[in-house]
């Protein structure tokens, strides 16, 4: 007999901006537990986004970010005959944002020398505009997955 399908537990949106996308980002942005400090790192993001674009909804700038950066193809390794083979799969949508956030966040943490709510700020301007580390990132993806192509036919 199957089991019962696991329920996720519902995200509560954020206080500032009323959305559950922020929400999730935070938890992502949070480290050790600290999710005062990743809040305010994220809010604090949010308002340079806002003064670096012209007073701009930082949510919609944020949105296109994630939208820009988001998968749809990726690669996953399958044995098959003693071979290991890359073989390219779409990217379930929770799984698209998951990624996106990662992406944006981990290229934030690896610049040096600024504070990282510039940094993040500043990656999620350049997201936005199709450029910065995340894209390029999602690019290098899509490239695998063009790549193994021929290898389609072993997906399960």
């Amino acid at each position: 007999m199957r089991r019962k399908l696991k329920t996720k537990p519902k995200i509560v949106p954020d206080f500032t901006y009323d959305s559950e996308k922020v929400a999730k980002f935070i938890n992502y942005c949070m480290q050790e537990g600290k999710k005062n400090t990743a809040r305010t790192i994220v809010y604090k993001s949010f308002d340079i986004i806002k003064e670096k674009t012209k007073n701009r909804n930082p949510l919609e700038v944020f949105e296109t970010a994630l939208k820009n950066t988001g998968p749809t193809m990726e690669v996953r390794s399958r044995r098959v005959g003693g071979a290991n083979y890359q073989i390219p799969r779409e990217v379930r949508p929770e799984r698209r944002q998951y990624l996106s956030m990662k992406w944006i966040i981990d290229a934030a943490r690896s610049k040096k020398g600024k504070a990282m709510a510039e940094k993040l700020a500043e990656e999620i301007i350049s997201a936005s505009n199709n450029e910065g580390d995340a894209i390029k990132k999602r690019e290098n993806t899509h490239k695998m997955a063009e790549a193994n192509k021929a290898f389609a036919h072993f997906a399960w």
